[in-house]
């Protein structure tokens, strides 16, 4: 199988790892704006089945020579990029897979599912950790199930030592962090659909020592359209991310107090935007060079099974893996994306056409390909 991934940032150069490491690949192309110093990790595949290709997303012709005679295409670029690229993929002929991070864009590149039958491929997008995972092991949990009454789904990406005060450090974007931290998320209740404020409504949820305590707040997008496609057939779904204690007081009160605002603010000093300059301030703070993440994650699925009550659970937690320099973080969600891809070139999505990863992603296969690269997902 010969894999095109868009994007060599921390995603990309995860899930470009995690298909090289498989004997069925026989070529992976890597592409970015710059390809001068790929990842540690992947060093050892250059001049073999790794090739580095400079690439401007912006330079549609060229997109499209890239995309020529690849059997499937991962994008881990910004998300505004996402409906340009499913377009391209679809004419080239090949699968393509994202990270997704905007529903909108997911409903529209759902626009093109009659193209993509029409040359036999299959997109999925929203592919990574949170949407992505998240999703197909919600999913499963239903599939469980003869009525589903309650979704509870929690996940967080968290440094193994935390320091105070935040105990966090950053494992993705900080700006997509507070983005999640200021947007009004979407939830099921009584069968209906509720927005509901960031950071509101801690709850408690307990891991195995040494991780203890986590805390569990409102956070945007982390399960994308799943409750609107299931407003009225099931009461109750929520989606929640997971910190140390404390953490989501502390974001309240920097966020209400207008640190995190997009909107530019006149000081004495000149015109500045908080948020960025926030940005600037607290993110060298909160780097680890050394990697030392992990990412815990709990889907919980209530309802009946022959007339009797029935609960599924899906546990996960995932470290830094320091052998080979990949976090958790790049693990859960890069690792995601690639098995998305490779389960779809190599035909176990066999329907062509537009799907979120709860519509058409086989739970049992998914969780047996992650666990062949040591991420467990525990079912009980």
């Amino acid at each position: 199988m010969k894999y095109l991934v868009l994007g060599a940032g921390a995603q990309g150069s995860a899930a470009a790892f995690d298909l090289l490491r498989r004997d069925e690949t026989e070529k992976v192309f890597l592409a970015d704006l710059s390809v001068s110093n790929p990842k540690p990790f992947l060093k050892p595949y250059l001049g073999g089945k790794l090739e580095m290709v400079r690439l401007d997303a912006s330079d549609t012709s060229e997109v499209r020579r890239v995309m020529a005679g690849k059997d499937a295409v991962l994008c881990a670029l910004v998300y505004t990029l996402n409906y340009d690229m499913t377009e391209l993929a679809i004419e080239a002929g090949a699968h393509f897979c994202d990270l997704g991070g905007n529903t909108e864009i997911v409903e529209r590149q759902k626009t093109l599912s009659e193209r993509a039958k029409a040359k036999g491929v299959s997109v999925i997008p929203d592919c990574g950790l949170a949407p992505g995972m998240v999703n197909i092991l919600a999913q499963a949990g239903i599939d469980r199930m003869d009525e589903t009454e309650r979704v509870r789904i929690y996940v967080g990406g968290l440094p193994q030592n935390p320091k105070p005060p935040l105990n966090y450090q950053v494992v993705y974007s900080m700006h997509g962090v507070l983005d999640y931290y200021t947007t009004l998320s979407i939830v099921l209740e009584d069968g209906k659909i509720v927005e509901k404020k960031a950071l509101s409504e801690i709850e408690h949820v307990e891991f195995e020592e040494p991780i203890g305590t986590l805390e569990a707040f409102h956070t945007a997008g982390g399960i994308s359209s799943m409750p609107i496609r299931y407003e009225g057939k099931i009461p109750d779904m929520v989606y929640k991310t997971l910190r140390y204690p404390g953490h989501a007081k502390i974001m309240e009160a920097i966020r209400d107090l207008g640190l995190i605002d997009l909107e530019p603010v006149d000081t004495a000093h000149g015109e500045v935007i908080p948020r960025q300059v926030f940005i600037d301030l607290v993110s060298p703070k909160l780097v680890n060079p050394n990697g030392n993440d992990l990412v815990a994650l709990r889907v919980i699925v209530e309802g009946t099974k022959d007339g009797k009550p029935k609960t599924v659970t899906f546990d996960l937690v995932d470290r830094y893996d320091a052998e080979n320099g990949v976090t958790a973080m790049e693990r859960t969600t890069g690792y995601s994306l690639a098995t998305t891809a490779v389960m779809q070139a190599d035909g176990r999505v066999g329907e062509s056409g537009v799907f979120t990863p709860d519509e058409i992603m086989p739970a049992d296969a998914y969780i047996a390909e992650l666990a062949r690269y040591g991420v467990n997902i525990i079912e009980s």
